[in-house]
């Protein structure tokens, strides 16, 4: 109880604040139509042009300066498409309103040239542009997020941030309520042109959601801010071990008022993936039993179609409206060969399986966001968001196994497993700026409802007959309810932030049965307090170290508490676990910036009852593979960025992390792990005359563990690309190898009991890759959309 009472103390002194008027001078910005103009550089200097403060305008086109002395300063606004306003004022005064004058032939004469860097290092995150480099554009989503600085992916396609697991993905703000083996599929569905940026943040504030113990990734999908209608056709073909295609098309109309946009994308990726696992099991003395050898190759498709489409109008000077519908078809068919040999301690063969396999499986999704903006006062702004998302997958799988020594005989199965999810989420956020302090409160509640069935049917003789053992229809439905507030100011030198967020977790799970397979249904309700602390000291003018902490959350993906089985092959199986816990994780951070060249920090991490893949084996050699708790994961860890620009033609970034890890559990006896694991990411961008560009990356990452039972060995890799504008600049041609030496491949060793498995993995990761594309459209150059940054007047003028 006295916890909830100090997170209602921290909602009643910002409720408190929204009747205190703030003491300063609020400037509004507004163009010839006296229409507010938002993102505009707004300059506090003395009367001999020393700059004193710099801020950016909101969405009402207006900033606050508080504690002015009454005495005489000048204001100097700017914004692109627009000529320099400098006007004298006064201390005194409570507001002041500046008018742009257009200089429509401003950009016509000076050719900006400044571009944005590939990565940013920032005191709360690292942006990775991808707008900026070459090589990404040419991939999925889920293969360009392992090229980015800390961040892994493991055989099931996991995604780890600076060594750990639990990373909470984000889409343009908004989760995809997606983790697991169905988030693996959005991002292989999603193509990485259709991506801006990627926001990667360590400590997040109380503002976010509380799930994620490594921290965010945020991927930000490309919108246009030129202002008039315009928009870019791109159309690439690409070519490893299968052809691979990808067309996209970007609308955008906008005016002072309205914005219309769309974003469509067609892709087709030809992919296999190429297995060996040789299971070796042990007698209780530690001699070799018998070994199973397996191959396993898939081949296959994936075509997914996205789309994006919405409105933003402005109601009035301090009010906006939008409407963001989104939609993804996707359709995934492999098929599957997986010869199994079982073999004495000599390698004698004993008997031969063939396991043949197809799977099919149609995704379909649409989304709707509502979002309303309005601004009460200075220095108070609501905001509120209600989401709608519904996924409708279908799969329909098919095995059969053919024994061929020294018996003959077949048996086969197949499954329809149809999956519903339906999601509605709504939250209200306020901030309110005061002298020198800004306060924020906010509430969020989310529903998730699912329905999953999977209905096996074994072969026998020419009819198929329902298999009920294996069959399985499984009903989940899960509630947040969360309520947060921080505050943050600064103090001289330092700069201090520090949250609090509630959140109420409660789900109900019903696996109904059949003839053989009983009823059977769990639940849970759980409440939690997520504290969060950011300090930072700025030393000098180029000096900065940071202090950062706080606690997180991983729920256990819904699928995964289905106890259901799913056969992978006649040997493995895998496992629901309704018995599955959340994880718990406290991190601190210490980190020290130079500049924008230099960031050096420390990391410590402990996650208690923190998620493990587990691998259990039966006499009879079947491998059941099931996720749960285990007791204690110990993350020490240690990281540098660089970024430097050798010549005027080169820039590059290179980062390098450190871990150190314990990990302890329980998996029929008492095991221990520890490791010392490192990433390397290494980014070059080159730019040369007459539209020339290149770009060569690299990654590695030393032999590592996230499960407490298995092992991976060392892997990297190098991709190259080329670019060159045409057509006055209009237009970019871009070319790219993937995995240049084909290094990319998951290797590695797992532990069971009395049995280990050694496994390669290699994939379709080698592949050229050619793109064009076509920017189209007259600017109007006035006011931009109410997004975005300084960065974004570069992107206006090209910086892709």
């Amino acid at each position: 109880m006295h916890k909830l009472l100090l997170l209602m103390a921290i909602l009643c002194w910002s409720g408190f604040a929204l009747g205190q008027k703030p003491a300063g001078m609020v400037v509004t910005v507004v163009n010839t139509q006296q229409m507010p103009q938002p993102k505009a550089s707004v300059e506090l200097l003395k009367t001999d042009s020393t700059l004193l403060k710099i801020a950016i305008t909101d969405t009402a086109g207006q900033v606050e300066f508080y504690g002015l002395a009454p005495a005489a300063y000048l204001l100097r606004a700017s914004l692109v498409g627009y000529t320099n306003t400098v006007l004298p004022i006064n201390g005194n005064q409570a507001t002041q309103t500046v008018t742009l004058q257009a200089g429509s032939s401003l950009l016509n004469t000076v050719r900006v040239s400044a571009r944005r860097p590939m990565i940013e290092f920032r005191a709360d995150k690292t942006v990775v542009n991808l707008e900026a480099g070459i090589a990404a554009s040419a991939t999925t989503v889920l293969e360009a997020l392992e090229k980015l600085p800390g961040i892994t992916t493991d055989k099931q396609g996991g995604i780890s941030l600076k060594g750990r697991s639990g990373v909470l993905v984000l889409i343009d703000g908004k989760p995809s309520y997606l983790t697991g083996a169905d988030l693996v599929n959005l991002l292989s569905s999603m193509h990485a042109s259709q991506l801006s940026q990627v926001e990667i943040i360590d400590h997040p504030s109380a503002r976010y959601d509380a799930a994620g113990n490594a921290g965010i990734i945020d991927l930000k999908l490309k919108k246009n801010k030129q202002q008039g209608f315009n928009g870019s056709v791109t159309a690439m073909v690409g070519q490893g071990h299968y052809f691979k295609y990808s067309n996209s098309l970007l609308l955008n109309y906008h005016n002072s008022k309205l914005t219309l946009f769309l974003n469509f994308n067609r892709t087709s990726n030809g992919y296999f993936s190429d297995a060996y696992a040789l299971r070796t099991y042990f007698k209780t003395d530690g001699s070799v039993a018998n070994l199973l050898e397996q191959n396993i190759y898939l081949a296959g498709t994936n075509i997914p179609q996205n789309l994006r489409t919405g409105i933003d109008y402005t109601l009035g000077a301090n009010t906006s409206l939008s409407l963001t519908l989104t939609g993804m078809a996707t359709n995934r068919d492999y098929t599957g060969d997986n010869p199994a040999v079982w073999m004495q301690a000599n390698r004698k063969v004993d008997s031969m399986l063939l396991t043949t396999s197809q799977s099919s499986n149609r995704w379909q999704n649409a989304g709707a966001t509502l979002s309303f903006r309005h601004r009460l006062a200075a220095g108070s702004e609501l905001s509120a968001d209600v989401d709608a998302l519904g996924y409708r997958i279908r799969g329909n799988q098919f095995f059969e196994n053919n024994a061929i020594f020294p018996l003959s005989y077949t048996e086969a199965f197949r499954a329809q497993t149809p999956t519903d999810i339906h999601i509605l989420s709504a939250k209200v956020d306020h901030t309110q700026k005061l002298q020198n302090l800004t306060l924020e409160t906010g509430w969020k509640t989310s529903r998730i409802n699912t329905d999953n069935s999977s209905d096996y049917e074994y072969r026998e003789g020419n009819n198929w007959k329902p298999d009920l053992s294996k069959s399985n229809h499984f009903q989940y439905q899960e509630t947040i309810h969360a309520l947060y507030g921080s505050a943050q100011t600064d103090v001289q030198k330092w700069s201090l932030q520090g949250g609090l967020r509630f959140e109420l977790t409660s789900y109900e799970a019903t696996q109904l049965g059949n003839a053989v397979v009983k009823d059977s249904s769990f639940n849970r309700k759980y409440k939690n307090l997520f504290p969060s602390l950011n300090v930072s000291y700025r030393l000098d003018s180029v000096n900065v170290f940071s202090l950062s902490s706080g606690r997180r959350i991983d729920r256990p993906a819904f699928q995964k508490l289905n106890p259901f089985i799913v056969i992978y092959n006649k040997y493995s199986y895998q496992q629901g676990n309704p018995y599955y816990r959340p994880q718990y994780t406290w991190n601190l951070g210490l980190n020290h910036a130079y500049k924008n060249l230099l960031m050096t920090g420390l990391q410590y991490s402990v996650t208690t009852d923190y998620f493990s893949q587990l691998f259990v084996t039966d006499s009879n050699g079947l491998v059941l593979f099931t996720e749960g708790n285990l007791r204690r994961m110990q993350n020490l860890g240690a990281s540098v960025s660089l970024q430097l620009a050798p010549r005027k033609e080169w820039s590059m970034s290179l980062q390098t992390f450190v871990n150190r890890k314990k990990l302890e559990g329980v998996v029929g006896r008492n095991l221990t792990a520890t490791i010392t694991q490192y990433t390397a990411n290494w980014n070059n961008q080159f730019r040369f005359q007459k539209g020339w560009a290149a770009e060569l990356t690299g990654t590695f990452t030393s032999t590592s563990q996230q499960d407490i039972q298995e092992v991976i060995d060392p892997s990297g890799s190098v991709t190259v690309g080329f670019s060159k504008t045409v057509a006055k600049e209009k237009g970019r041609l871009k070319l790219t190898l993937n995995d240049a030496f084909y290094t990319t491949r998951i290797k590695g060793l797992t532990q069971f009991s009395q049995a280990n498995e050694a496994f390669k993995i290699v994939s379709d990761s080698r592949f050229a890759v050619l793109g064009f594309t076509w920017r189209f459209g007259k600017a109007v150059k006035s006011a931009r959309r109410s997004e975005g940054s300084a960065a974004d007047e570069m992107q206006r003028v090209g910086s892709n």
